[in-house]
């Protein structure tokens, strides 16, 4: 059993990875770190995990944990990222790993010295829902794909709530943004060229509250919008000149809708429908990097997992949004 630990309580930690460790057939949750003892205790014992650490830093030190889980601010990702890595530890750390792809570059050298799996906590990419819109569109299902489109938002204005908070890596490019280019990126195994952006920003909060992006990956494009101040929705259509394909609830299937993948002809005339019920996306993120980990595979056998590379050339095209937000015409990813 791969043995996980987790530094920090954080809401997507309590709610979604640690029940999806405590489900898992691989793995078990064996300590928590939190700065407050007394929190690392109270989630240590609602999981079962026999050690609570007053300290990350105790944890990274632990010989009773394989690799560890970290749901951090986002500012603070690569710093411990790095210390993990160099404690000998497996990774998986919540996206966004960085702010910048240059800060993700010398975290690939850390972690081939240390012989360890790095991985970016994309879990979509494990979701069969996903296998399956890959697949469509890389059969010619909906024969030549010529425009992706989605959207991704939800209204949050709390202040003290990190994704509002510019200084631990707030925004929602970096929080939500992340997912329709990641989506488009894994369906079609192509990598965008240049991109345009409209980004606006809170004036209190200084943190990015809306963008508008069109990217053109050469032989199709990509529309999308994210906000994190607008009525919640999750959207995402590939249209190609045969048909078109559908995810109902692409990034929180089961939240948002069901999930489903529809595929319609042309003519909008047929349409064929692929159910996933009681698909646990945590839980297959966990278990597949538990396996890779323990298998040395790092993503390049048979366990596909989301590499440092691939989250190095998917932060380029966030930082290029960023830069075409501050200027008109097109960015060079």
């Amino acid at each position: 059993m791969f043995r996980w630990g987790v530094l920090s309580t954080a809401k997507i930690g309590r709610e979604q990875v640690l029940p999806a460790i405590a489900d898992a057939e691989n793995g078990v949750l064996a300590a928590v770190a939190s700065r407050d003892p007394g929190k690392a205790r109270a989630l240590a014992d609602r999981f079962g995990a026999p050690h609570a650490f007053g300290s990350y830093d105790e944890l990274l030190a632990s010989r009773e944990v394989d690799g560890v889980y970290i749901p951090l601010p986002t500012a603070q990702h690569v710093e411990w990222t790095a210390k993990a890595i160099e404690a000998g530890k497996h990774v998986l750390v919540e996206k966004p790993l960085a702010l910048d792809a240059t800060a993700i570059e010398p975290l690939i050298a850390l972690r081939d010295a240390n012989k360890v799996l790095v991985c970016e906590a994309f879990m979509v990419i494990y979701h069969p829902q996903w296998m399956k819109v890959r697949e469509l569109v890389q059969a010619g299902a909906i024969g030549r794909l010529r425009h992706a489109q989605g959207a991704f938002s939800y209204y949050n204005v709390d202040p003290s709530n990190m994704r509002n908070r510019l200084d631990l890596g707030g925004g929602a490019l970096p929080d939500i943004g992340v997912y329709p280019v990641v989506a488009a990126r894994f369906v079609t195994d192509k990598e965008p060229l240049r991109v345009q952006a409209t980004v606006e920003r809170d004036a209190s909060f200084g943190t990015d509250v809306y963008s508008s992006v069109r990217a053109d990956f050469g032989g199709f494009e990509l529309s999308f919008y994210v906000s994190t101040q607008m009525a919640a929705r999750q959207a995402m259509v590939f249209h190609g000149d045969e048909g078109f394909i559908e995810i109902a609830s692409p990034f929180n299937a089961g939240l948002y809708d069901h999930h489903r993948v529809e595929l319609h002809n042309r003519k909008h005339t047929e349409a064929q429908v692929f159910r996933f019920p009681g698909t646990q996306q945590y839980r297959l993120e966990v278990e597949t990097f538990a396996r890779a980990a323990q298998s040395g595979e790092k993503g390049e056998g048979k366990e596909r997992v989301f590499t440092l590379e691939e989250s190095i050339l998917n932060q380029k095209v966030i930082d290029a949004i960023f830069r075409a937000g501050k200027k008109d015409g097109w960015e060079t990813v």
